[in-house]
């Protein structure tokens, strides 16, 4: 039996590769994580998370052993009022961001606030590592004056 050559068998072969690549890197890549901000204060740090059409019982935040986790999930919304879905971009599911804890902070009293779509948490610092103001008290022994000769 004789086969014909076809120089886009191999070419075809390839290009099926690379979309199984591809289709696997796209699902991965679409597993959501939110973006995070850290930033620092006078006395405190600060985390903020978006998390838009999350709800605040949907989220946890957790300090265990010098580590801040936020964790949680976005739901997809499925009501049938909204009509047929045509295109759905968004990112749904489960989500874990874990941050290690600077120790000039306490981790007693954190708090955290879901507010318009974004988390923050914020991480008191410790009185000890505050920078704060000495007030400079006048002495008891009274001013005196000073002659100037001409």
């Amino acid at each position: 039996m004789m086969h014909r050559f076809d120089p886009f068998a191999e070419l075809s072969r390839i290009q099926d590769d690379m979309a199984r690549a591809f289709t696997r890197r796209d699902v991965q890549a679409r597993t959501w994580q939110p973006a995070v901000d850290i930033f620092e204060e006078t006395d405190a740090i600060v985390v903020q998370a978006e998390l838009p059409g999350v709800k605040a019982e949907d989220v946890d935040v957790i300090v265990d052993n010098g580590l801040l986790t936020i964790e949680g999930e976005r739901k997809f919304d499925k009501r049938e009022d909204k009509g047929q879905w045509h295109r759905v971009e968004s990112t749904y599911g489960r989500f874990t961001r874990t941050f290690a804890l600077p120790k000039t902070v306490t981790a007693d009293t954190i708090e955290a606030n879901l507010d318009g779509g974004v988390l923050t948490v914020r991480l008191p610092k410790r009185a000890e590592v505050k920078p704060r103001k000495i007030a400079v008290k006048p002495g008891a022994t009274p001013r005196q004056e000073i002659e100037a000769k001409a």
